[in-house]
């Protein structure tokens, strides 16, 4: 280039450093950045955390004056529940996708050890959903909508007194995996004196247990006034709406940097490891990706050929022990089918004796039952016959009944009228002398 042999140059690092002889254009590169970034338009993610009806909806309608339609929560949820909703905003020719995601019945159940766990595993789920676009072998990121969580708004309830301890295990959970910016809910409600006290113990508790909030930057000078004043939770404008909206959009895209380089970068390098990928190999040799195109010189090492542990070779790894993993389920597995297969032999056999005692059996029951048969046709002939018998006898009894009673009635009459006439005689009524005769007849 003519430029080299113009001006100044000198060495910084192995790079030379040059001087221009005249505009070359690449000063352009800002402004066709904006360009591109305005026609690909921007998205933020904001995580509302907090117990119900401490305001975080009117909070976001206030930040963005807007009237986010989102149905009111009840306090009788069994477990926390996330909504999310995405909006698409318009500010000039700026063009922001905005997604809120609201937490529903936080705080609202009788043990709340668990509560902060299934925002927890959203945000995880947001973060492996990126990492597995960026595994694909074509992948769309440049289309990809990210859902990954920016910021989260933590709502503390203006007690006065100190931070519950569900806010602690909750926001100790979630510093390593988004950016915390904590809010006093209803700050209103709490005298001004109290409100500094409440912020100071807030402070100090957020310190003493190791628990990272989100810092604004204050090296741009043109944010620099306004991230102070958010840093220094004492002045009284860090719960101003205003002062908050104005903070959290001057630093939107710091927010999305940190959550990319921060947060997603040690989420995936922790899954990294654990699918068996390493930066440094058994004999501390740097794992380099292996390069796509031959060195000119094979005798020089090329910069970004594959040493011994390759990233190859470690999915070569991986898959080796995912192979002899699913060889040696499926070992436990055929030794479980021929278990089962042995055992259904036995029980077919069982069954089988069975099935044979049942037999005989029913044989046995049915000899019993012809022979219970034939007994009972035998009882049943005695019995008609006894029957017949008793008929014969009855009738035979009635017969003699019928003849010896008129022979009766004459000796009766005869021995009334042999008797009148002694019972007239000797003074004796008629009746009383027919009912003693009677009774000695």
């Amino acid at each position: 280039m003519a430029a080299s042999d113009a001006g100044g140059h000198g060495q910084n690092d192995g790079y030379q450093t040059l001087s221009l002889s005249a505009h070359v254009g690449f000063d352009s590169l800002p402004d066709q950045l904006i360009k591109k970034s305005i026609s690909e338009g921007f998205c933020f993610n904001i995580l509302c955390v907090g117990e119900t009806g401490i305001g975080k909806s009117a909070l976001i309608n206030s930040l963005f004056n807007s009237n986010f339609e989102d149905p009111p929560s009840t306090h009788f949820l069994p477990s926390v529940q996330l909504r999310t909703q995405t909006y698409e905003l318009q500010e000039s020719n700026v063009l922001l996708k905005l997604t809120i995601v609201n937490t529903m019945g936080f705080g609202d159940q009788m043990n709340k050890g668990d509560s902060y766990q299934p925002i927890v595993d959203y945000i995880d789920a947001q973060f492996e959903a990126y990492l597995q676009e960026e595994l694909k072998i074509t992948r769309s990121l440049f289309s990809y909508h990210a859902t990954r969580i920016h910021v989260c708004l933590y709502f503390i309830s203006p007690t006065g007194r100190s931070l519950k301890t569900l806010d602690l295990l909750t926001m100790r959970s979630l510093d390593s995996k988004v950016n915390i910016i904590p809010i006093i809910g209803k700050a209103d409600s709490i005298s001004k004196p109290e409100l500094l006290e409440f912020k100071s113990k807030i402070m100090s508790e957020l310190v003493s247990n190791g628990i990272q909030i989100y810092q604004f930057p204050t090296g741009d000078e043109t944010v620099s006034e306004i991230n102070t004043i958010m840093n220094v939770m004492e002045n009284e404008s860090h719960c101003d709406t205003a002062k908050l909206c104005k903070g959290l959009c001057a630093n939107m895209e710091d927010l999305r940097e940190k959550t990319h380089a921060r947060h997603y970068e040690l989420y995936r390098c922790c899954r990294l490891e654990e699918m068996g990928f390493r930066d440094i190999g058994p004999e501390n040799k740097p794992v380099r990706l292996p390069c796509l195109q031959p060195c000119a010189n094979k005798e020089t090492e090329c910069h970004s050929y594959a040493s011994v542990e390759s990233l190859q070779e470690a999915c070569e790894e991986k898959r080796l022990k995912f192979y002899l993993e699913l060889q040696r389920k499926e070992e436990i597995k055929q030794q479980f089918v021929q278990r089962v297969k042995e055992k259904a032999a036995v029980l077919k056999e069982a069954e089988q004796q069975v099935r044979t005692k049942f037999e005989c059996l029913m044989l046995m029951h049915q000899e019993e039952e012809l022979k219970l048969e034939e007994k009972k046709k035998v009882l049943e002939d005695e019995i008609a016959k006894f029957i017949e018998k008793k008929a014969v006898a009855e009738l035979l009894q009635s017969q003699v009944s019928v003849s010896t009673t008129p022979v009766v009635n004459l000796k009766r009459q005869g021995l009334q009228k042999s008797l009148a006439p002694r019972v007239i005689e000797n003074g004796i009524p008629f009746k009383l002398a027919a009912s003693h005769a009677k009774a000695q007849f």
